[in-house]
């Protein structure tokens, strides 16, 4: 009988695939396979999950839970007649390489690009311009593809996406996956073709596959604004915004400011000697200073408020992204927050929502453990995981999933924001773990205590060098690929010499091409009597030889660990066997 798990409307790959205790690569592969493609967090709804089930043939049968409230879903406020307008949030989006931080860098005149580490955006970074006279709030999401919780989460923030496309490239994957986020969050798109300066670039057929793609440009009859721009030579950027504006004014965006203030935490991180601080988007209300907020299970007396350039603010309103220190741990990245009358009510909000989670948690690690049971054949790689801020951190854990295979597992045995600490070296030694830090550090004492207690610490500042030495470490565990390949057979004629550790033969070769040195099996009647001695010489006459060629003659000896009784009439099977390191 079929047994029955209930599982949400909507649910990402990843979860799916831990319900069903299979890796998550098994579905992502069958959902490419239907033209379906997606990545470990993105999700998929009850019929696609059912008619995956199907399509595998597990002895499963989906049931539909309950829908529950999905603060990750894009929220849509209800607006009083006093709602004021607000600037557009714009969220820019693309391929890796394709010039999105470059673009935003052309925006505010700034050289971000310069200084990111591999030259990629790792974290949603969020900041607010002015253009003629008016505000518009940019936020800028990473394009490797081991960040697409960040790439998601950011299109559930926005009003409009811009997205990059370099007019030398054309669409790639995750220009695919951003058009899917943006769709799914209901937002416009703006399409600025980037690069149009570069040798072989093709605004052209970059028009042409977005109309491939249902994105068909205005001067094509669509309703698809596309701009050419070129973030180097910064043509065609006041255009770009110009744009994006006129969209959001058709949008015709609002927001009440006479309530209390909410909003989403796009990031979150320690700092030293200023504990938990959040990077937040005020979506309605004003947030001031010496409010208190709650945000998923922990709270915070807002003590410093910051624009997310560092200057001290005293108030933000809608559309604003804002720092905030005070938090009393750090909060959830894609957790809503709100601000409520007092901190005895954040308290207990705060703690309702702890113990919710707690027991979500002890329900979680209980699956844990029975997969983990089952999977006691699995060779284990064991990893700390820490980074600077809980998007990374997200996206990180997202991508070390989908290396998991019936054959390896990477078992992520602690994980957490800041700083490479002392208990993460004691938890590395009682479990053997290496530890991977991403854009953290490590203080001299600690690291004089992992070097100490031989602890492998391993730090990185760009995500897919990380991601590369994980995927190093389980080849490494990867058991090899024996080869054996077949050379040719020789039927015994006569029988010259047997001794307990040597055999001398002779006979026909009847089949391929023998050689020595090399392996072989001894058959008698379709029976193996000896399942591998090392043959050392070939003789045609008194000369010995390195090959015999089928249909000749030859004599043939062999060394054996035990006596081996050889019979005219039995067969000697030569073969090389190679060991060949696989790679994931």
């Amino acid at each position: 009988m079929a047994r029955t798990i209930e599982v949400p409307d909507q649910i990402t790959v990843g979860a799916l695939a831990d319900i069903l205790e299979v890796p998550v690569t098994t579905l992502i592969g069958e959902l490419f396979k239907g033209g379906v493609m997606v990545t470990v967090n993105e999700k998929i709804d009850f019929d696609t999950a059912s008619i995956l089930v199907g399509e595998l043939g597990f002895d499963v049968e989906l049931k539909a839970a309950a829908k529950t409230d999905n603060s990750a879903k894009k929220v849509a406020y209800k607006l009083s007649d006093k709602a004021v307008s607000r600037p557009p949030v714009v969220a820019v989006m693309g391929h890796v390489d394709h010039g999105k931080t470059s673009i935003l860098d052309a925006i505010r005149a700034s050289d971000t690009a310069a200084h990111e580490a591999g030259g990629i955006t790792q974290h949603i970074s969020a900041y607010q311009i002015s253009h003629n006279g008016r505000l518009v709030t940019f936020l800028d999401t990473p394009g490797h593809e081991a960040f697409a919780a960040l790439r998601e989460h950011g299109a559930m923030l926005t009003d409009v996406v811009i997205l990059v496309v370099a007019a030398d490239d054309g669409i790639k994957p995750q220009t695919l996956e951003a058009i899917r986020f943006a769709r799914k969050a209901g937002v416009k798109i703006v399409v600025a073709i980037n690069k149009i300066d570069k040798e072989g670039a093709n605004p052209a057929l970059v028009k042409q596959q977005l109309a491939e793609n249902d994105l068909l440009i205005e001067e094509w009859g669509g309703d698809t604004v596309a701009i050419e721009v070129s973030a180097k030579q910064k043509t065609g950027i006041d255009k770009l915004i110009d744009m994006v504006l006129l969209v959001a004014d058709v949008e015709d965006l609002k927001a009440d400011i006479d309530v209390p203030a909410q909003g989403l935490v796009i990031e979150a991180h320690m700092e030293t000697g200023r504990g938990a601080i959040a990077t937040a988007l005020v979506q309605q209300g004003v947030l001031k200073k010496n409010l208190f907020i709650v945000s998923g299970s922990t709270y915070a007396k807002v003590k410093v408020l910051e624009s997310t350039d560092g200057k001290a603010i005293n108030e933000a309103g809608p559309s604003s992204p804002v720092q905030i220190v005070g938090f009393k741990q750090l909060p959830e990245f894609g957790d809503a927050f709100k601000v409520v009358k007092d901190e005895k009510t954040a308290k207990e909000i705060a703690s309702k929502a702890k113990i919710k989670s707690a027991t979500s948690l002890d329900m979680t690690s209980t699956e844990l453990t029975r997969i983990m049971n089952r999977r006691s054949e699995v060779t284990e790689l064991y990893i700390i995981v820490k980074a600077d801020v809980q998007g990374s951190l997200t996206s990180l854990v997202d991508s070390i999933k989908t290396f998991d295979s019936d054959e390896l597992n990477v078992n992520i045995i602690g994980s957490g924001v800041g700083s490479v600490t002392e208990n993460d070296v004691r938890m590395a030694q009682t479990s053997g773990a290496i530890i991977y830090g991403f854009q953290v550090g490590i203080s001299s004492s600690v690291r004089a205590l992992a070097q100490r207690e031989k602890i492998e610490v391993r730090l990185y500042r760009v995500i897919y060098e990380l991601l590369d030495d994980i995927k190093e470490e389980l080849t490494k565990l990867l058991s090899p690929e024996v080869i054996e390949t077949e050379l040719g057979r020789l039927v015994v004629k006569g029988v010259f010499k047997i001794s307990k550790t040597e055999v001398i033969c002779g006979g026909e070769v009847t089949k391929g091409k023998l050689q020595a040195p090399a392996l072989a099996r001894v058959k008698r009647d379709g029976e193996i009597i000896a399942k591998e001695v090392v043959v050392e010489a070939l003789k045609q006459g008194p000369q010995e030889t390195k090959e015999v060629q089928e249909g000749e003659m030859c004599g043939l000896s062999f060394k054996t660990e035990s006596r081996v009784e050889v019979h005219e009439g039995d067969h000697i099977e030569l073969f090389t066997r190679e060991i060949k390191q696989r790679t994931l």
